[in-house]
């Protein structure tokens, strides 16, 4: 497996490299924002380790450019910012997980390894529920054949709701999978994403699709006793 690693801090680079060769990756550095996607497009690449804190180009557009032509790489921020607003924005621009330095290299490993397993799982490009269509490619959703614009992260919302399709999914489980935050953080974002989705998916349609599960959570599909 071919991993990137964007790090401008010269020993952590090092750390890391030396880390993960040793488990027998193939490691390539990037020291500036501006190195990125060349190395990307002129090379292989299984995994992006992404410092936030690039000169040139800053990390998250350079996240941001990555994810435009390689909407399915893996990409972990690794980053020294504790701030919860910027683990939001890095998400929301297209990051699959986010880790805060200083860390331990065994859970690190760890991430790299779950992003790696899951980048190779079976991949269904595009998702149906009823007349609802989600394109996981080119990251178009759309509903009759009406374009529907969405964000990053109400993307990810909804795709996240259609792979479980039929099941409904807690809050916690949302705001784990969606963005990857402890199962018992206290927020109401995914209450206001939903409402996001709610307006943008089911406002011209005859039948509402995302429903609210009572003690429950979330579910999309049909309608059901089970919803409200």
């Amino acid at each position: 497996m071919h991993i990137l690693i964007a790090e401008d801090d010269a020993p952590v680079a090092k750390f890391l490299s030396g880390g993960l060769e040793a488990e027998h990756y193939d490691v390539k550095i990037a020291t500036a924002g501006g190195q990125v996607m060349p190395m990307i497009n002129n090379g292989q690449c299984n995994l992006l380790i992404l410092d936030l804190t690039m000169p040139g180009i800053g990390g998250l557009e350079v996240l941001r450019q990555v994810r435009s032509v390689k909407p399915h790489l893996p990409i972990l921020i690794v980053t020294g910012s504790t701030r919860v607003e910027d683990r939001v924005d890095g998400l929301d621009s297209g990051a699959d997980d986010y880790l805060t330095k200083p860390f331990a290299f065994a859970e690190l490993l760890a991430r790299v390894r779950a992003l790696l397993r899951r980048s190779v799982l079976p991949f269904e490009p595009v998702l149906h529920n009823l007349d609802l269509e989600l394109d996981r490619v080119r990251h178009v959703v759309h509903r009759k054949g009406r374009p529907i614009d969405l964000t990053p992260k109400e993307f990810a919302l909804l795709e996240y709701l259609m792979l479980n399709a039929g099941n409904s999914v807690s809050r916690s489980s949302i705001i784990h999978h969606v963005w990857k935050l402890s199962k018992d953080t206290m927020t109401n974002v995914v209450d206001v994403y939903i409402n996001y989705l709610r307006k943008k998916i089911d406002a011209e349609a005859p039948e509402r699709l995302i429903h609210t599960v009572r003690g429950a959570g979330y579910r999309i599909g049909s309608k059901s006793s089970a919803v409200r």
